[in-house]
């Protein structure tokens, strides 16, 4: 073990032997904390192909899958034809249908005040290009309970849950 030592000691510098010790220390500290930030089930991280962040999926009656049209209506995740609030095809004006963001969001989660539909980004996702949308509101906190997003909102609202919606353009 001492031979271990002298050897390092003679091909490394101070500075250098202290640079090695601090990374080990942040990987060390900052290992567990990482790990406990992005593991899976915390916020779903993975659950819209193209997000990799920790904003969970807006309340869908397919959730997590949160497929929406241009309008924010809600769509099959699969399919992309327009459902109800069960689930179901939406055939006819006598089902209750909500917008994702503006209808349901707003009546799950009250305290969120008026929510819309905020910043779009686009990531290509099975061949073809995926725009992800967030829901903003004014809430401090967002729906998997951490604090929310500033930045990608407009006027002052945060993130609060993404959907997603299919271009059917390739990418």
């Amino acid at each position: 073990m001492e031979q271990l030592s002298v050897q390092l000691a003679q091909r490394t510098s101070r500075r250098s032997f202290l640079g090695r010790c601090g990374i080990g220390i942040v990987a060390l500290v900052g290992g567990p904390f990482v790990a406990q930030a992005l593991r899976p089930g915390r916020a779903e991280a993975h659950h819209i192909c193209g997000h990799t962040y920790t904003t969970n999926s807006c309340p869908h009656p397919y959730y997590p899958h949160t497929r929406i049209d241009r309008e924010g209506w809600p769509l099959h995740p699969k399919y992309g034809y327009p459902i109800d609030i069960h689930g179901n095809i939406y055939l006819s004006r006598e089902q209750t249908r909500r917008r994702v963001c503006q209808g349901t969001v707003r009546r799950r989660y009250p305290f969120t005040g008026k929510t819309t539909m905020g910043g779009i980004w686009s990531r290509c996702c099975h061949g073809q290009i995926r725009h992800l949308t967030d829901c903003c509101s004014f809430s401090p906190t967002r729906i998997n309970g951490d604090m929310s997003l500033v930045g990608y909102c407009h006027h002052g609202r945060r993130v609060f849950c993404v959907m997603y919606r299919d271009t059917n353009i390739p990418c």
